[in-house]
């Protein structure tokens, strides 16, 4: 750690050194094909398994390959998650992660198998899709043998439906039914035998290397996500039963009686970003529901969603996203979030039928772009450092695939919430790369008349002309922080674009009149100024 007494200087930590993404060389034509579920349109909300064995003569010392879907994959190697992905994007950019396999490989059969989703019209706001798709490349002709085409097996999940309801930007709530959900599809003991060969659609095109048909592929410009396991520690309340206070936080299993309703209120203790876990055995028939909340409220029918003190809990109402699972009765049932859920608090809510229900665990696993804090700032005493800590919190809960504007409700990347962000990244951890793709995308969101979308990703449009403002003080901030002048120099054909868009509304004072779409400053309700 770096102790540095006044704030400012806290810039010497960047030097002269500079934190790249690896990418591995992506100049070999690809020869894999997008694969998917055999006569299926793939337009619709659903998932998907994908499985493939290998035989290796040996435990190789390396073993990279390239992978991508379209929307989403979680990619396992005999039983284990190697890769989560892919980074956000757009059809232009689609990325693809780059991963060394070796370690989990050995010497024999080998499974590999991956998930893949789209939430179709559920899907979240920052999630872009041509249609739904899988493909794994590898590196050297040494790894083609996992080389994605009809050698591939694919099953579509049947127990996936989302929860309809209101507009919500970071996607519904899933719900599954475990009686026709295919289980354990991840083990490399599985039976496969009975699922059908995927089908090629056609091969994957590098950006520029094609007519620009299809998902334009690119190496992912981050790294992978962290993942770190993490217990809830608190039960704050529980109705309907008797529950023991190691539940749910020392893994201890909790058995719900026949035909009982339980309620539990789960406690966090502070806000997280994580895919939840639960282990379920037994018990069918019963239905659960796993809700997730920042904070309870006030009475929301008279406040309309006021939120206390967040600690508080006692009557007070609980809003939030929910997910819903129906038990089939056997052992082992294991259900994952496809997303991660934003919560301090989740709502559990067990309904059971003649046969009692075990909970053998339940868990989240947090996830987030791996920053490391390597300043210190040190003065203010203690209530200082709080307030640093909870800065340090949001950031880090802010900042994934993206920045966001917020984890729990639009997970959007605004050019007015990034800017800001950006900068604790510059000062805090030195690490560029997610502001460096944060201003790749912005770029590449700009429309022909020059002006930036005021977020991105974003599977619809949205224009505020001031936020394409703060993309050149963007640009201007990670000019003055990093000593990488090419960067920016690459960057200065939009930058005059955006001037030459706010050129045409210039008045001769110099003052800007009728600028069209959204002139957003900040939320400042009064008369005629309802919306910023």
């Amino acid at each position: 750690m770096k102790r540095l007494l006044p704030l400012f200087l806290l810039a010497i930590l960047f030097a002269f050194t500079r934190i790249h993404a690896q990418t591995a060389p992506a100049t070999r034509p690809w020869n894999a094909t997008w694969i998917a579920a055999s006569n299926d349109p793939g337009t619709e909300y659903a998932v998907y398994y994908f499985r493939k064995d290998i035989s290796l003569p040996s435990k190789p010392a390396t073993f990279n390959i390239h992978v991508s879907a379209d929307n989403r994959y979680k990619l396992f190697v005999n039983g284990k998650m190697v890769s989560l992905g892919p980074a956000r994007g757009d059809l232009s950019h689609w990325n693809f992660a780059t991963v060394d396999l070796a370690p989990f490989l050995t010497a024999g059969k080998n499974n590999v198998s991956a998930i893949v989703w789209n939430e179709a019209q559920s899907r979240p706001e920052a999630q872009i899709t041509l249609r739904t798709a899988f493909i794994v490349q590898g590196q050297t002709a040494a790894e083609d043998i996992l080389n994605t085409n009809n050698t591939w097996k694919c099953i579509r999940d049947n127990g996936h439906a989302p929860i309809p309801g209101f507009f919500f930007a970071a996607s519904t709530g899933e719900m599954v039914d475990m009686n026709r959900s295919v289980q354990d599809w991840w083990k490399p003991t599985l039976d496969d035998s009975s699922w059908p060969p995927a089908a090629s659609l056609f091969e994957g095109k590098l950006k520029g290397m094609s007519d620009g048909f299809g998902w334009m592929l690119v190496p992912s410009p981050i790294p992978e996500m962290e993942l770190v396991n993490q217990r809830i520690p608190v039960l704050r309340k529980a109705m309907g039963m008797t529950v023991p206070p190691s539940f749910p936080g020392k893994g201890q299993s909790l058995t719900i009686p026949a035909n009982s309703f339980v309620t539990l209120l789960l406690d966090q203790t502070h806000l997280t970003n994580a895919f939840v876990t639960l282990n379920m055995s037994k018990g069918s028939g019963a239905g659960l529901s796993l809700s997730y909340a920042e904070s309870m409220y006030e009475n929301i029918k008279q406040s309309g969603g006021r939120k206390p003190n967040r600690n508080e809990v006692e009557g007070k109402d609980f809003a939030g996203r929910t997910d819903s699972i129906l038990s089939s009765g056997a052992s082992g049932q294991s259900f994952t979030t496809l997303n991660y859920r934003t919560y301090r608090y989740i709502r559990m809510r067990i309904s059971t039928k003649d046969e009692p229900l075990v909970i053998d665990d339940l868990y989240g696993t947090f996830t987030g772009y791996p920053f490391r804090q390597t300043a210190m700032f040190n003065g203010g005493g203690d209530e200082v450092k709080k307030i640093l800590d909870i800065g340090w919190l949001t950031a880090r809960l802010n900042a994934t695939e993206t920045y966001m504007d917020c984890p729990y409700y639009e997970q959007l990347q605004y050019i007015g919430d990034t800017r800001i962000q950006a900068m604790v990244s510059y000062y805090y951890s030195g690490d560029d790369r997610l502001a460096r793709n944060a201003l790749n995308l912005m770029d590449n969101s700009r429309l022909p008349e020059g002006v930036t979308l005021s977020r991105y990703p974003t599977h619809s449009t949205q224009i505020i002309p001031t936020f394409s403002l703060w993309y050149i003080g963007m640009l201007h901030d990670y000019w003055m922080y990093r000593p990488d002048g090419g960067f920016i120099k690459d960057k200065l054909v939009g930058a005059r674009a955006i001037l030459d868009f706010f050129a045409k509304y210039q008045s001769a004072d110099g003052s800007l009149r009728n600028t069209p779409y959204w002139t957003f400053v900040d939320w400042a309700p009064g008369k005629d100024w309802s919306v910023g």
